[in-house]
């Protein structure tokens, strides 16, 4: 039988992730700070967009568009929590959305030929594997990058690299020994250390051994104390030394012998051995252990970059009238609306073609996008509101009410993918009258109870917490013993779990506590 090429025609249905799919999808996973950003931006590339604030400045100084109205106000009166999606109850009408506005806002005066004539808005939004923009959002990133869009933007204060190559460029050093030193600084992590091996960096950069020490005792040097360090041994004895070299002091000459002999004693809390071997008493011990209090386990820190970015809340929580409401909070985002200028250029005959091609263009991207903004806003706040039904005895009456909840009980209730819920809960906060909290922290898993039915795992740390907090110093409760008492008042958990959660509260075992209080 020979082989011959044939044309064949069939169909077949498929997910196609279409780039207006993709721009929805990380608009809804976007933070707030970073949806502002994102909103920024796509301004700056689309022209067919505009601020509506700058609109009216625009509309004052040149007597065209005075009645602006901002878009983006869908969510300006808060939802109740308890209007679900199957009530039978007559709702109100909602307010206009942000893409109705933006619309409604350039609508023409009465006589005027429509500025959409040019588009069917019904055809457009038909179906999204047709319409969809084939120029790429100006703001669009790597969903791989864990940064996001808010990574690019430009930091206020010099990194660590920056800090110290400024400090080595003070040195006198020879061109050589600044070449290494400098490449060494490249290798230090965020908090100061060289964790790589000094033979390592040699041989990538084809030098003997001798000279990357000689430049790393030249890094070491560098402020602050303790940097270039390849271990916590090193850093305290880097940052003693120092000390000791502007002001000798016997207290310190004895912290200094501690750590060089018999640092690894010290950290296991074996203090009879530290006496032993260092030929100190109890009490000097205790001098030893209030200077190493005052080290700093992470120099890098000290001049590296703080990653203490804002949070801002993306829902706001309050009760009126005896209900819990959910409100957006979409204080000081852009407010976008389409350009009027150029819908009329896009409906003028005499614009010119190619023009008129990329204007069709544009505008198809900024109604998407509009329309992007104005589902993540919704999907936001129904997820919200389905977070406080199921946990409004929480806002009641505190941590003791925290139900257990996971993502298929939230997309249940709204009808939507678990992956949909998950999007929405990432990096996105919620206010309360019991504080600020991310909407993951609503999401634990359940135990056991005989009383109450399934409890939170959060209720149970508490629990643990709270019996660790009130135990006899002098002996501290083990985690079988704190399994029992669980029990004892119907919380089944066995004591691995209570080890797991313990861990995770960051809690030393029963022993470690017995030592630290000898």
């Amino acid at each position: 039988m020979g082989l011959e090429q044939r044309l064949n025609l069939k169909l077949q249905q498929r997910l196609v992730m279409t780039p207006t799919l993709q721009q929805a999808i990380k608009l809804l996973q976007l933070s707030r700070l970073e949806l502002e950003q994102a909103m920024s931006q796509e301004v700056e590339g689309n022209p067919l967009l505009e601020l509506t604030d700058e609109a009216q400045r625009d509309g004052d100084d040149q007597g065209e568009d005075a009645g602006a109205t901002p878009a983006d106000s869908e969510n300006n009166e808060p939802r109740s929590a308890d209007d679900g999606e199957d009530s039978g109850e007559e709702r109100q009408p909602q307010a206009p959305s942000a893409l109705d506005e933006a619309v409604a806002d350039d609508r023409p005066a009465a006589g005027e030929p429509a500025a959409f004539s040019e588009v069917e808005l019904e055809s457009l939004f038909a179906n999204y594997l047709h319409d969809a923009p084939t120029v790429a959002s100006t703001w669009d990133w790597d969903g791989d990058d864990d940064g996001g869009p808010l990574a690019n933007a430009p930091g206020n204060e010099a990194g660590l690299f920056e800090n110290l190559c400024r400090q080595l460029g003070l040195r006198e050093v020879d061109g050589e020994a600044a070449a290494i030193a400098e490449f060494v600084v490249g290798n230090l992590g965020p908090d100061g250390y060289l964790r790589n091996p000094v033979a390592d960096l040699a041989t990538q950069i084809g030098v003997a051994v001798a000279k990357v020490e000689a430049a790393l005792v030249i890094v070491q040097s560098l402020d602050p104390a303790g940097i270039g360090a390849r271990d916590l041994r090193e850093c305290f004895l880097l940052q003693i030394d120092r000390r000791l070299a502007a002001q000798r002091d016997e207290d310190w000459i004895m912290a200094r012998r501690v750590v060089a002999a018999a640092f690894d004693a010290f950290l296991h809390q074996k203090w009879d051995r530290v006496v032993a071997v260092c030929a100190v008493t109890r009490a000097e011990l205790l001098r030893v252990v209030d200077i190493l209090r005052q080290l700093n386990p992470h120099p890098g820190a000290l001049i590296g970059p703080i990653d203490n970015p804002s949070v801002e809340p993306d829902l706001i929580v309050r009760k009126e009238g005896g209900v819990w409401c959910v409100a957006l909070n979409d204080e000081g985002l852009p407010r976008l609306r389409v350009s009027r200028r150029y819908l009329t250029m896009l409906q003028n005959r005499d614009t010119d073609a190619e023009a008129k091609g990329y204007l069709r263009e544009r505008m198809r991207s900024a109604l998407w996008f509009l329309r992007s903004i104005d589902q993540r806003h919704d999907t936001v706040t129904r997820v919200g509101q389905a977070i406080v039904r199921r946990q409004h005895e929480f806002l009641e009456h505190g941590v003791d009410k925290l139900r257990p909840l996971v993502l298929r009980d939230i997309a249940d209730d709204i009808g939507m993918h678990e992956s949909t819920v998950s999007r929405v809960v990432a990096n996105k906060y919620i206010h309360t009258p019991r504080g600020v909290f991310p909407l993951k922290y609503f999401f634990h898993s359940s135990i056991s109870h005989a009383i109450d039915g399934d409890i939170s795992s959060v209720v149970v740390k508490e629990r643990i917490k709270g019996l660790i907090t009130m135990e006899d110093a002098g002996k501290p409760l083990s985690d079988a013993r704190i399994a029992r008492q669980l029990n004892r008042v119907g919380i089944r958990i066995a004591r691995r779990t209570v080890a797991k959660y313990r861990e995770e509260l960051h809690i030393a075992s029963s022993e470690q506590r017995r030592k630290a209080l000898r």
